[in-house]
């Protein structure tokens, strides 16, 4: 069994880190494997995240500007420039983006009733739904993964992976 596991099983890390360990010399090899971990399921779900919403008929970034609009509660309306901003696209893209949603009869664009020169873009019904329908399908798909873990384990890897993302967002505050 690899020094680099102490568990029944290797992964593809294990393996990398046991083959080519000895020659990453200043390499933290625990921290190398946590990383290539975390990088390579980030890799598998958003890989996954992909593929449920197109079976929606949506890509990643439809499916953001329907989520942006679904979080914004009732009545789920935003201007096209605001949810530019949100998803830091142009106004160009963000206007293809709506054009393709408003197509697809996802979202409509209605007049501002503040102010009659600007637009209002609204989630329709399809689109709230198709929304809410694609969180659900990828939900299951998440918890297949979870479900190798214990209840205990999976609050604990909680707590470790939000210790890590408390790090990195302090990190970034005192970066300013």
């Amino acid at each position: 069994m690899s020094r680099y596991a102490r568990v029944a099983e290797q992964d593809h890390i294990d393996r990398f880190l046991e083959y080519f360990g000895s020659r990453l010399t200043g390499v933290d090899l625990v921290v190398e494997g946590i990383v290539d971990r975390i990088s390579g399921l980030n890799k598998r779900l958003h890989r996954e995240m992909n593929e449920t919403i197109e079976d929606f008929g949506l890509n990643y970034g439809e499916f953001k500007v329907l989520g942006t609009l679904w979080r914004a509660g009732e009545p789920h309306r935003m201007s096209p420039g605001h949810l530019a901003r949100i998803e830091e696209l142009s106004t160009g893209a963000m206007t293809n983006r709506l054009d393709r949603l408003e197509e697809a009869k996802l979202v409509r664009r209605e007049p501002d009733p503040a102010d009659r020169r600007g637009v209002q873009v609204v989630l329709t019904d399809k689109g709230r739904r198709a929304w809410e329908d694609a969180v659900a399908a990828q939900a299951k798909k998440e918890a297949l993964v979870a479900s190798s873990l214990s209840e205990r384990e999976k609050q604990q890897l909680t707590n470790l992976l939000r210790k890590l993302m408390l790090a990195y967002e302090k990190r970034e505050r005192e970066k300013g």
